[in-house]
């Protein structure tokens, strides 16, 4: 069971995961950063903040005015996208990248040429060929 742990925490892709947790974690703090000190600036030219500050579109209610928090969504989806765009791009394709470049240097193809692959007709001959060999009782030919 430990012997299992191990193989499976020594993995390349646990511990990139791992690096990619951690990294994303400290970079959303960068992008929490400059959404509260550059995006909801902008946001606030077009939508008047309410009273305690949330910007939104304010609703008359039953008991006083709602206001919808819009710039607490747009924060979120901002900051969203750019942790994602980050990750993708500093982890993702730069790894993608590498696993390419060391399968074609170790002359390994990810998937066959269509010209390499046999044809439904050549898969049905080989079936008929060991059908037959099996019913005569000869060894299939390699």
């Amino acid at each position: 069971m430990i012997k299992g742990f191990k193989e499976f925490i020594l993995r390349g892709n646990v511990i990139d995961l791992a690096v990619a947790v951690v990294i994303g974690a400290a970079f959303t703090a960068v992008v929490n950063s400059i959404v509260s000190s550059i995006i909801n600036p902008l946001i606030e030219i077009f939508w008047k903040p309410a009273e305690d500050g949330t910007i939104g579109f304010p609703v008359q209610g039953f008991w006083g005015e709602v206001v919808f928090p819009v710039g607490d969504l747009l924060n979120a989806v901002i900051a969203f996208l750019a942790v994602a765009l980050v990750v993708y791009f500093v982890f993702v394709h730069p790894m993608n990248v590498m696993k390419q470049r060391a399968a074609a240097k170790a002359g390994i193809d990810k998937e066959p040429q269509e010209s390499q692959l046999p044809t439904e007709q050549e898969i049905l001959v080989q079936i008929r060929d060991l059908l037959q060999q099996q019913q005569s009782g000869t060894a299939p030919k390699p």
